[in-house]
């Protein structure tokens, strides 16, 4: 294996051993990357008696798979042992009422949903639907369709916020809204909709505090 950009860097410390991983390459590549030098380039540094391990994610999220899939990864090297798996986004998380922060595109024919607040960092392009139980923010152009507050009695304090916003529908709770004719300039500022007497509204991000004081402050 050649690696042309290092995914996986082994620090040591007084502690043990830090594992510090790429937040911007795939899942893949990455745990490729980690047992390549764990069986090969770092053998001499993992042998002997148990060293403790930290593993640094950076902003990356790794789901419950993911995670197993390191932690037998690195259990296979008998004397290594885990002792934490820290992720900057539980913080973020954590402050934002478990806000599920994403990135990716949203192509035509595929459909995404999340049982919390999701910050999607990307495009949703025509065809495209994204949904979430709670609030949606699209950092990117949101062309498609977005169905915020999607419980089985409908969450009317939902809101749905784009970069740029000129969705194919919009939907919050029950309430079906086509992206309006007058929306702002092109890519001009972000937006986002609301729902006011049961009518889908829009409103310039700024504006955002006065209808939901609680949301995700830009």
């Amino acid at each position: 294996m050649t690696a042309t950009k290092e995914h996986v860097t082994i620090k040591g410390n007084k502690d043990g051993l830090i594992f510090l991983f790429n937040d911007h390459c795939e899942f893949p590549v990455l745990l490729s990357e980690l047992q390549y030098k764990l069986e090969k380039t770092h053998q001499q540094i993992l042998s002997g008696p148990t060293i403790n391990v930290h593993i640094k994610l950076g902003n990356r999220d790794l789901n419950v798979e993911q995670e197993e899939k390191i932690k037998k990864l690195v259990s296979n090297h008998g004397n290594l042992l885990i002792q934490s798996m820290e992720s900057n986004q539980k913080d973020i998380k954590e402050e934002n009422h478990d806000l599920k922060i994403i990135k990716g595109i949203i192509r035509s024919g595929q459909s995404v949903h999340y049982e919390t607040p999701v910050l999607f960092m990307g495009d949703v392009n025509p065809g495209g639907l994204i949904s979430s139980t709670g609030d949606i923010y699209v950092m990117g152009s949101l062309r498609g369709l977005a169905h915020a507050g999607k419980t089985n009695t409908g969450n009317k304090e939902a809101i749905i916020a784009a970069s740029y916003m000129k969705p194919t529908q919009l939907r919050i709770a029950n309430i079906v809204s086509r992206s309006p004719d007058e929306s702002a300039d092109e890519g001009a500022y972000m937006e986002f909709a609301f729902l006011e007497d049961d009518h889908m509204q829009i409103g310039k991000i700024s504006e955002l505090h006065k209808v939901r004081p609680d949301a995700l402050q830009f």
